[in-house]
């Protein structure tokens, strides 16, 4: 059994309610009592979660809508801290999370490429060497150097998922972003993520589709109400997922 790349140990994470602050502060003058009682308050996100993903494996995550999974990447690739339990991670983490975050809207599709593979970790000169490749992949060679602004939500996304494809990821978070375009966008994004696992990169796949998961993965853990409820062969997760 190869060495583990990713350890949650006992993590919990809770975030604060913010109800009556966000609400304004005639609001919150005006229900000052239940307002500091409510920020008192907080909500559990993940409970205990404890598991181990191990180097070139594929590791997907399923549950319903607001079971935690989005935390629990969150927590992964350092963008949240947990309050509770430790998180160890071994190798470079590569966030295929919200494509196009980080992207500026007045900046041409060329300009966000090497911004958004900077913020990524390259370096400037290394986006520039795969510029070609990346818009290549892309397929948005006639818009490239038009302002972000112009482009439309499925361009920027497209745009986005050529830049970290061609990141050469040690540990690959993936969350929902593979419907990406149209059918044969889609099954480039698919064959790049394919080439990943063949190569060996960790990944950790979040995602509702269960016949992607029993695909691609080689095993899989079902979060239900913030807690695990099972790990182990995707199929056999999946079928107790549908089955809960």
């Amino acid at each position: 059994m190869k060495e583990p790349v990713i350890v949650f140990d006992g993590v919990t994470k809770t975030y604060p309610y913010y109800g009556y602050i966000t609400a304004g502060l005639k609001m919150f003058l005006f229900n000052l009592p239940e307002a500091i009682n409510h920020t008192k308050k907080s909500f559990t996100a993940l409970r205990e979660i404890s598991f181990e993903v191990c180097g070139g494996e594929c590791f997907g995550v399923v549950g319903n809508n607001g079971a935690g999974k989005s935390t629990l990447l969150g927590l992964a690739a350092g963008a949240l801290k947990p309050d509770k339990g430790t998180i160890e991670i071994k190798g470079r983490v590569s966030p295929l999370l919200e494509l196009g975050a980080g992207f500026h809207p007045e900046l041409t599709g060329r300009e966000n490429i090497v911004l958004n593979g900077v913020l990524l970790g390259m370096t400037r000169k290394r986006v520039v060497r795969k510029m070609d490749e990346i818009i290549g992949f892309s397929e948005l060679e006639e818009f490239i150097d038009q302002p972000l602004r112009t482009y439309s939500s499925g361009m920027v996304t497209r745009l986005g998922f050529s830049v970290i494809a061609h990141l050469d990821p040690e540990i690959l978070l993936v969350d929902e972003v593979l419907a990406v375009g149209d059918i044969n966008f889609q099954k480039k994004c698919m064959d790049k993520i394919m080439g990943f696992r063949a190569n060996g990169v960790t990944m950790v796949l979040v995602s509702h589709s269960l016949d992607q998961v029993q695909r691609l993965c080689d095993r899989a853990m079902w979060i239900d109400h913030h807690e695990i409820r099972a790990i182990g062969e995707p199929a056999a997760v999946c079928q107790a997922y549908q089955g809960g």
